[in-house]
């Protein structure tokens, strides 16, 4: 019997605009010293990635550190550096087009199109199972939210979940995104990148999962609450309480004929009983063979949103609420959006098909999946 043939690692250049197969052995020297193998084509995709690339290299002396001191932070949170090096997809699994460069050039040339997709019947299929997928992944990192456990443990679970079921986790390296999920806590409306700070008991934390399998993508996401003193917080169970009823009533209102913009009046009008505000900066979105793609869904009164719902279209509805302010701010890291006051922000969202008679939630929780609304306290 022939002995197996070593297997010859694949080597990509490490810099997030590039990603291609290289032969290269060009290293960063930083990287060097610290054992971390990230091999760039040349000097140029070095420079160019440095900015973002640096984000993975320890400080001597110290487990973890904020990486923008000079920041004037609105809440409390801070990002805990340095972040684990960008996670492998194996070579079987079918990519995205921005999987090696980061550029989503298929989305772009959609929004000049300026046309929402109706998928064929063979299409919904594909799209049916990556989202009954998707669902299993976000139950397996919920089911790690605990005191104690960091944002990147869970980034862990869902790659490797994703991975699992031979799919891809559509937010690495999409625009250069550095991770497989986005993790908002607390004050994070969304956007919010894994890092090494353990969850808090009296936290809240969103877990945003999209994956790719079969040339679709499926997108949902759910706030957690972490421990008990989380739920024993009566303003943070209004907010959190009041974010999934909002989505639950619009789309229990979606079917055919129904305007994208009605959507907002129906979230308003919920989020301004229970007295919380509306993100305006975000918005859902149709979701199919591309990751974000049109219509556009505001949840806000009063929007212009174009378009109606037709049988098979798939969309998101994702409203994000906060407690104080709806204004928005960014980090430096160019991606963690947050409240301007600081004050906490809720986010739930399902993926959505519009059917002849009413609409379908391909991402729908299970009875096995974690969390769920809990009472509001008097």
């Amino acid at each position: 019997m022939a002995a197996n043939k070593p297997q010859i690692k694949v080597r990509h250049c490490s810099a997030p605009s590039c990603g291609k197969i290289t032969n290269s052995s060009l290293k960063c020297p930083i990287c060097l010293k610290q054992g971390l193998n990230s091999y760039f084509c040349n000097s140029r995709c070095f420079r160019t990635s440095f900015g973002i690339h640096k984000a993975i290299h320890k400080k001597e002396g110290v487990d973890s550190y904020d990486p923008f001191p000079d920041y004037s932070y609105a809440g409390d949170l801070r990002p805990a550096y340095p972040l684990t090096p960008r996670k492998e997809v194996p070579e079987k699994i079918k990519l995205p087009v921005y999987a090696q460069n980061g550029a989503p050039l298929d989305e772009m040339e959609h929004y000049k199109a300026n046309k929402i997709v109706v998928l064929k019947p063979d299409e919904i299929k594909k799209m049916k199972i990556v989202c009954e997928l998707g669902r299993e992944v976000l139950d397996a990192g919920a089911a790690a939210v605990k005191p104690g456990v960091t944002t990147e443990e869970i980034d862990k679970i869902i790659h490797e979940e994703t991975i699992k079921r031979k799919a891809y986790p559509s937010p690495l390296n999409y625009y250069n995104y550095p991770k497989s999920v986005c993790t908002s806590v607390n004050e994070v409306i969304c956007h919010g990148i894994p890092d090494r700070r353990p969850l808090q008991d009296g936290d809240i934390v969103n877990l945003d999962v999209s994956i790719y399998k079969n040339g679709f993508h499926a997108d949902l996401n759910e706030t957690y609450y972490v421990g008990d003193k989380a739920k024993s917080n009566k303003d943070l169970v209004n907010l959190v309480e009041t974010t999934r009823e909002a989505l639950d009533l619009a789309i229990a209102q979606v079917k055919p004929g129904l305007a994208f913009r009605q959507i907002g009046d129906i979230i308003e009008e919920h989020a301004i009983q229970h007295n919380v505000s509306i993100v305006k900066a975000y918005c859902g979105h149709g979701v199919n063979s591309l990751f974000h793609c049109l219509p556009n869904v505001p949840h806000y009164a009063k929007n212009k949103a174009v378009g109606y719902c037709k049988p098979g279209i798939c969309f998101t509805i994702e409203p994000m609420l906060n407690m104080g302010t709806y204004k928005a701010i960014t980090w430096p890291d160019d991606w963690t959006s947050t409240t301007a006051d600081g004050k906490p922000s809720a986010q739930f969202e399902h993926t959505l098909l519009v059917t002849e008679d009413g609409v379908e939630v391909l991402t729908a929780r299970t009875k096995r999946s974690p969390g769920g609304p809990v009472e509001r306290i008097v």
